[in-house]
Parts: C-alpha cells; structure tokens; sequence
C-alpha cells in the first residue's frame, strides 16, 4: 500500500517495513514544507505499533538531497515541536528516539541538511559508485546547522569532521565508509537488493528488543539537542554575515538551485567561485 505527500511516497511494505521516498523536482532541494512533513512522518514511526524498520531513499538516481533551499531560508518553520524544539531539531531528535530502525539509503549527493539528515538516521548504507557525501556550507560563507556538528565528529572523529566541514569538498562513498560516516559502501548492482534483505531480517525480529537495543545505545550516541539548537541558530544568523553576502550572488551566477554542472560537481567548484 502507498499513501502520497507533496514531497514523499510513503510505501508499506509490510506492516513492519516502511518506506519514504523523496521527491521533490528537480534537485530534491529540502526546504520548509519538507520539515514539516518529515515531522508528521516520524509523528507516523512513534504511534505505529508493529512498525519495526523504515527505509528513506529518493526518486532521483542524481540526488538523495542536494541541500537546504537557502532561498526559503526567512520561510524555516520555527514553531516547537512535540518536543518543545523548532521542526528541524524537532524531527531530527524524535527519529533518533523513536522505537524504530531508520536506514538513509543514498545513492546520489547527500550534501549539507541532506547529509545531516542520513546522519540523523540510525543507519546509512550508500551506492559505491554514486552516492556524494558534503557538507559544502562553509564553502558558501554559512555554518553547517542540522546536526552536522554534532553528529559527525561522534562517527568520524574531530579531525575527520573538521577535515569535511573547514574543506566543504565532496567524499565519495569509498571515503565515507572509511571514516565511519556510513555504514557500508555497496556496489550498485547490488544495492537495492542487499538493503531490502537487510531491511526485512530486521523487520523479522522482535520490536521490543529491537526498540530496546535501540534506546540503550543512545545512551551514549545521541549527541545533546541543546548543542544542536545553538548551532541552528547560529547557520540561521550566518545569513547576514558578509561571508555569505558577498558569495551569495556568485553560487547564484554558477546555477545554485539548478539541475545543472554546478549542482553535480558542487564540491570542486565551491573552492573555484
């Protein structure tokens, strides 16, 4: 069974196994409306009760998601969540807390938010030959501010985390797999096969040790949401920064936002605007 949002299909394929596709044309940009609906969507994990392990994953072969819209950045949602946190941090911390596995399956660019939405996933496994990995915000005069800094130095270390952030260069996934920032890089004819087969063995257990499990590595994995909060609100200040004002019209002139050249190879050229 499928239900349809604006920018996710959401598919059952079984009451245990759950899948989120992303589609939102024509660089699955994230941006408010995209919030908002992965809020509702981990709103969906919390209350079901024999879903067991969920799947996100895009439509585009290109891009998982490319990044945050920063056009639409006036527009960010701000009003608190369940949690009492604003929509992104919102969201981010309940999936890491909800009693389900989530698996970012990225086969394409994951940069900036896109990045740090797989990182708040429980599991990344990725395409060997196609998935990008980034976090181009300094390159563009900003900070990185969806978790970034906090959930990447907690996999890859500080001095790998620094060596993503301060570069603000592309990691294909051979790389990321070797830091610890996924889990596995898969060839991609077999991909989509060894994620599915994954995700049904772990659909197959029993959710309360699942759940369980779960729970009781985040005692020690899950980094502390007010750290996360500050940095959100900083990246939303860096928008007045000169730094970001005087690059801005730029990443516009290069095609920022469009499918084209820039967007594919955002990582190379960012160190040549």
């Amino acid at each position: 069974m499928s239900t349809n949002k604006s920018q996710f299909k959401l598919t059952k394929v079984n009451p245990a196994y759950w899948r989120a596709t992303f589609d939102n044309p024509p660089i699955n940009m994230l941006g408010p409306e995209t919030m908002l609906e992965l809020q509702g969507l981990v709103g969906q994990f919390e209350k079901d009760p024999d879903l067991k392990v969920v799947v996100f994953d895009s439509t585009d072969p290109d891009f998982f998601i490319a990044h945050f819209d920063i056009s639409r950045a006036a527009d960010t949602p701000r009003e608190p969540g369940p949690s009492g946190l604003p929509p992104w941090t919102d969201l981010t911390v309940r999936l890491a807390r909800a009693p389900v596995i989530s698996i970012a399956v990225v086969r394409g660019r994951a940069r900036g938010v896109g990045n740090e939405f797989a990182l708040a996933c429980d599991l990344r496994f990725a395409s060997l030959e196609k998935a990008i990995f980034g976090q181009p915000e300094v390159g563009s005069g900003l900070i990185p501010g969806g978790g970034g800094l906090e959930r990447l130095p907690l996999l890859a270390g500080r001095a790998r985390a620094l060596e993503v952030i301060a570069g603000a260069a592309d990691f294909d996934a051979a790389t990321a797999e070797r830091y610890g920032w996924i889990n596995r890089a898969i060839p991609d004819a077999d991909f989509e096969a060894w994620v599915d087969g994954f995700a049904r063995r772990v659909a197959s257990f029993d959710k309360q040790a699942l759940s369980s499990s779960k729970e009781l590595v985040n005692r020690h994995t899950v980094p502390d949401p007010k750290d996360q909060l500050e940095s959100g609100q900083v990246f939303l200040s860096a928008f007045a920064w000169p730094g970001f004002r005087e690059r801005t019209p730029k990443l516009a002139a290069n095609g920022l936002g469009q499918r084209g050249e820039f967007e594919l190879n955002m990582g190379e050229r960012l160190g040549n605007l």
